[in-house]
């Protein structure tokens, strides 16, 4: 039961903390006065641009604020590539107004997920504050808090300018009884997204909102509390309402969504000293990302996946409709694996829940196994409004499969596999490939024609250097798998494992993206360049940096955010930490107002909320930094931090069942196992320095 943590690096002193020495590393939940907390996001004005207002999600409900639209996950409408998220109404769509001349304050509080508008004026002060329940996930509350500054008998008023109508173009909504004082309204979507398929229905069930709250002349304060249920059914939204009411009665309300957020951040922090705007843009990515999944007590299979720009957007024809990617699965995921194995379960979860759609993708093809969509909803069909992505970009299913393997390298859980029905994906994946791949005869080699590569400025190529990658790697696995599990292997899957076509220019020492492809020409995004990362082939350094110098010239500037957080893993990779940085602070252009909101597009176009682009951020951080790379038999680390970067901390790294608190500096590492739970047998960790042999246990 022996593991390692293993590094080819000589630059650094390894030192080793029992978890009674934590407080060797600052505690981030404790801000010193002088030092503003850099988990809280503060603004005297709002974006003059609303699509760049704060998301508040808890993935299942996901809402702009004062947004009147807000989604539920797993709530399409439309068939086929009609299919988008169904707009939902949202009765908390309130700005809070008062008459007398006031200061605002708008502030974005990460630490516990709650979104404040801070009203000051002369005789009072007055906060609304808005949050998605991050334990109740049916649950959404406004609360508002007046307080009397100046002794008066004159009564404290404000106005509560609601846009909320309920009504919506995607489900065909009618009111319902009252329950217990709140308003209830409840439809179906219009048109599922296949022939045949259920069409969701929804319930609302919320405590109206007056249009004004007043302070009496003989109160010095007061609380108002206002919540909001979205349900599928009947009896939850009913529950979820009682628990709300009962939770409001206890004072427990909001204690409830704190303690829930506290709990998910003593599990992961990821924090440098020396970039302030840095370490913003980390918190930021980090809250976003979780935001967008479950909760880590959830016990549904109700996940419906994270699409680019989260459950917040993705209405018809806005933010890729709110369809999932390949984004999820290479770019979003590998980020809170490391971290959270319980959420990076749910990503794989929804995967297995899209079998039978991928199925069917796959015989609509001619070919067998599974051919996940390029873009999914619900069901695994093909709900991309453009044919052509679909039929060619089937380099999901190698993606789809390397999120399987990364889980299981970091967990060893083989129940994902076995009642957990993974192994019918990856089954299902090298089952395809089989069926898809030509055999060349006088090269004695397996082509993958009339492919899109990633770089999506191409289409109808042969032999996507990326794709086949992945077809390599995804076969190894089942073959791997399928001993582990005693499941006679097709000889197939081995034998176009070792002989696909990995174009490889020997001349240029370097690899062409496709057949055919001219050294120069234009690529929209990250492509060639994540053979090392993430998909860890094997090459020499000179042919990595070779690659890197080949395309980085050649990357479209105005291309997607998270493309240039795979350059500075390359070069990061290759020892050279400036070089990587300047590549990263691209990204900050992507950074839009003072809410950390990621655009697409450096010119704030594209998808918003963009959670790709933040992934790829984080693991630029995550994985260039530390060089944490998760492998068969180690999790490596080697890393290497730029001048301006002085700490960088990682909490709660989740590797065989052991949390373990890293802290990297020039010259040294520091790690802290954390003690087990009594009932857990973890791996016996030790830490092997791979050029001295020297080898160090770790102990909580």
């Amino acid at each position: 039961n022996q593991r390692e943590l293993a590094s080819t690096s000589t630059s650094f002193n390894i030192k080793l903390y029992t978890t009674k020495d934590s407080l060797q590393l600052s505690d981030p939940t404790t801000v010193m006065a002088h030092v503003s907390d850099p988990y809280i996001f503060t603004s005297d004005t709002l974006p003059s641009d609303p699509r760049f207002l704060p998301p508040l999600a808890n993935g299942l409900l996901g809402w702009r604020v004062y947004n009147n639209i807000m989604h539920m996950g797993g709530v399409y409408n439309g068939e086929g590539g009609h299919c988008h998220r169904a707009d939902v109404p949202c009765p908390l769509a309130v700005m809070m107004e008062t008459v007398d001349p006031a200061k605002h304050i708008y502030t974005l509080d990460t630490n516990t997920g709650i979104f404040t508008h801070t009203l000051s004026s002369a005789s009072m002060t007055a906060s609304q504050s808005l949050y998605s329940h991050r334990f109740y996930p049916n649950v959404m509350v406004m609360e508002v808090l007046l307080v009397r500054q100046v002794t008066s008998e004159e009564p404290v008023t404000v106005t509560l300018d609601s846009s909320f109508t309920p009504q919506s173009k995607d489900i065909i909504f009618e009111s319902g009884p009252d329950y217990r004082g709140g308003k209830h309204i409840q439809g179906q979507t219009t048109t599922a997204e296949f022939p045949g398929g259920s069409c969701p229905t929804v319930h609302l069930i919320w405590t109206p909102v007056p249009p004004t709250l007043t302070l009496l002349p003989e109160q010095t304060k007061a609380r108002w509390g206002f919540i909001l249920v979205v349900a599928n059914t009947m009896d939850t939204a009913q529950a979820s309402y009682d628990e709300g009411l009962s939770l409001m009665a206890t004072g427990n309300l909001r204690p409830s969504h704190e303690k829930a957020w506290k709990e998910l951040w003593l599990q992961s922090r990821v924090e440098v000293k020396g970039s302030e705007s840095l370490c913003k843009a980390l918190i930021g990515c980090m809250f976003y990302l979780l935001s967008a999944f479950p909760s880590i007590h959830d016990t549904s299979t109700s996940f419906g996946g994270v699409s680019p720009g989260g459950l917040s957007n993705g209405g018809d024809g806005q933010d890729y409709w709110g369809h999932v990617f390949w984004d999820q699965d290479v770019w979003m995921y590998p980020g809170v694996a490391l971290f959270y194995p319980k959420l990076a379960r749910a990503v794989l979860e929804y995967r297995v829940g899209t079998v039978d759609g991928a199925k069917d993708n796959a015989q609509s093809q001619g070919f067998k196994g599974l051919k996940f969509p390029w873009e999914s909803a619900v069901s695994g069909r093909e709900v991309c409004p453009e044919d052509i992505y679909g039929q060619q970009e089937i380099h999901i299913n190698g993606d789809v499969a390397l999120a399987f393997q990364h889980y299981f390298y970091l967990t060893e859980d083989l129940s994902m596999f076995t009642e957990g029905r993974g192994s019918e994906v990856i089954f299902g994946v090298a089952d395809y490939w089989v069926s898809r791949v030509t055999w060349h005869p006088e090269e004695q080699k397996y082509h993958l024609l009339g492919v899109m590569p990633p770089d999506e400025y191409y289409s109808d190529v042969n032999n996507s250097v990326y794709t086949n990658a992945t077809v390599k790697l995804s076969l190894q696995f089942a073959v791997e798998l399928a001993d582990l599990l005693q499941h006679p292997a097709p000889k197939e899957w081995q034998e176009v494992a070792e002989h696909i076509e990995i174009p490889f220019d020997p001349e240029a020492q370097y690899h062409p993206e496709f057949d055919g492809y001219k050294q120069g020409q234009p690529v929209k995004q990250a492509d060639t360049v994540m053979l090392g990362y993430p998909l860890g082939m094997p090459m020499s350094l000179k042919v990595r940096r070779n690659d890197l110098e080949a395309y980085e010239p050649v990357t479209d500037p105005k291309g997607p955010a998270m493309t240039w957080g795979m350059f500075a893993i390359g070069w990061l990779e290759l020892g050279e930490a400036e070089k990587a940085q300047r590549l990263l602070e691209k990204c900050f252009k992507n950074i839009q107002g003072p809410f950390q909101v990621w655009s697409e597009s450096s010119d704030g176009s594209g998808a918003v909320n963009f959670l790709t682009g933040m992934g790829g951020f984080l693991q630029a951080v995550l994985f260039g930094y530390t060089g944490f790379r998760v492998q068969k038999e180690c999790l490596a680390f080697s890393p290497l931090l730029p001048d301006d970067i002085c700490e960088l901390c990682v909490r709660g790294v989740n590797y065989l069942g052991s949390q373990m608190d890293w802290l990297l500096r020039r010259d040294e590492v520091c790690i802290i196992l954390r003690e087990k739970a009594a009932n857990t047998k973890p791996h016996q960790l030790q830490v092997v320095l791979k050029s001295s042999g020297v080898k160090i246990p770790l102990m909580p």
